[in-house]
């Protein structure tokens, strides 16, 4: 099993073939202003729920019709505010690959404590026990308590889901723009790791997508390790959301698995010419 070793504000995760990768623990100063941000958008998203009912049945009959309207219909408006509420940060953080707006504003991401993206079982248990990490409402201080105490910087939901939240540190790493630029060869088709076996229907990929896996493999010996590892996990990572496959968590490497799939691609999809 991987384990996973927390180092000041890094986090070093250590993969089956002891290749340490190194992710930047999120501050609580950007978490806040994300937290904060997708709140915002939340609110901002009930209000206008709210005026259209108010439209509907009138400013004047309003509470009128809140003591008159069916139970079930008020039922049903509790449920709309618990969903947008909670769901809203589980749907995106699935969605999205741990990323909400206010995170992706902010280069932070959810990942799962061996690296890999979260899935929507982790995204729904992290934000399920939200409502008692901001208690009391809505300061998060239970949250807060949690996160000073906790070790990876772990409020509740995390520590509930074995997640954690990390920063994307772009200095570490060349842009997309910088890796991807050249023209890939087949030189991107030379295997540096042992075959990594995983079951997945591979039709949902685009041709960019395997284009910029590619140009990965192909310019990842430029770069050092640990740059190179981080432009791995951010390649596959999506790839990972994605597909879902099904692979032996122990044997898992990212670098194997990006060189898998493009062989896999490549074996039922020619170059264009």
């Amino acid at each position: 099993m991987s384990a996973a070793v927390p180092t000041d504000e890094t986090l070093v995760i250590e993969t089956p073939e002891r290749v340490p990768l190194h992710f930047a623990l999120a501050s609580t100063g950007n978490r806040f202003l994300a937290c904060a941000f997708d709140h915002f958008l939340q609110m901002l998203f009930i209000a206008v729920v709210a005026l259209g009912v108010i439209w509907w049945v009138g400013f004047y009959n309003l509470s009128s019709w809140a003591f008159e309207a069916p139970k079930w219909v008020l039922a049903l408006l509790l449920v709309f505010v618990f969903a947008v509420w909670s769901g809203y940060f589980a749907l995106f953080e699935w969605a999205w690959a741990g990323q909400t707006p206010g995170k992706r504003w902010l280069r932070l991401r959810v990942i799962r404590e061996d690296g890999r993206p979260v899935t929507f079982w982790e995204a729904t248990a992290r934000n399920l026990v939200r409502l008692l990490d901001m208690e009391p409402f809505p300061f998060y201080s239970v949250g807060l308590v949690s996160v000073f105490i906790s070790s990876r910087d772990q409020r509740l939901g995390d520590l509930v889901a074995g997640t954690v939240v990390v920063r994307e540190r772009e200095a570490q790493a060349p842009t997309f723009e910088q890796v991807f630029s050249a023209p890939t060869s087949d030189a991107a088709l030379r295997r540096s790791f042992k075959p990594l076996p995983f079951r997945a229907d591979l039709s949902p990929l685009s041709e960019r997508e395997v284009e910029v896996v590619e140009a990965f493999l192909r310019r990842r010996w430029d770069m050092e390790e640990m740059p190179r590892q981080w432009m791995a996990w951010r390649v596959a990572t999506p790839l990972l959301h994605k597909l879902r496959p099904d692979y032996d968590p122990a044997a898992f490497n990212y670098e194997s698995f990006l060189e898998e799939l493009l062989h896999r691609y490549r074996a039922t999809h020619r170059f264009s010419e």
